[in-house]
């Protein structure tokens, strides 16, 4: 069985950075693509970054040349610095990933619990 294990949330002000971790436990044979997703209340989860096993990497508009998203291969883990944090970056943020558990099985997606960020003004 695979858990993504997020870690990093927390309170900042305005201008401020947090950085955040994601880490494929359990069986992981291989991990395709990773990503940051965020989500308020009453809206969709919506595509914050997200990087291929090639290190491709992809940024909503919205936090281009704010957030970096990068991971430890060898580790199945994905980070998501953030930088110059702003009210509107406040949500609870997903981690998501391709994680293929045996050599022989199909990659499935998996899904973070969730780590809440806030972001005071």
């Amino acid at each position: 069985q695979v858990h993504l294990v997020e870690s990093g949330g927390g309170l900042v002000q305005a201008g401020g950075s947090l950085r955040l971790s994601c880490a494929a436990s359990g069986t992981a044979f291989s991990v395709n693509t990773m990503a940051w997703y965020r989500q308020v209340p009453g809206k969709q989860r919506k595509l914050v970054a997200s990087i291929t096993g090639g290190l491709s990497t992809n940024y909503a508009d919205s936090v281009k040349g704010r957030f970096t998203i990068s991971r430890d291969n060898a580790k199945s883990t994905v980070f998501l610095q953030m930088n110059s944090l702003e009210p509107e970056d406040t949500a609870v943020y997903y981690c998501n990933a391709d994680v293929k558990a045996r050599s022989w099985s199909s990659y499935t997606n998996y899904w973070g619990q969730g780590t809440q960020v806030t972001v005071s003004s």
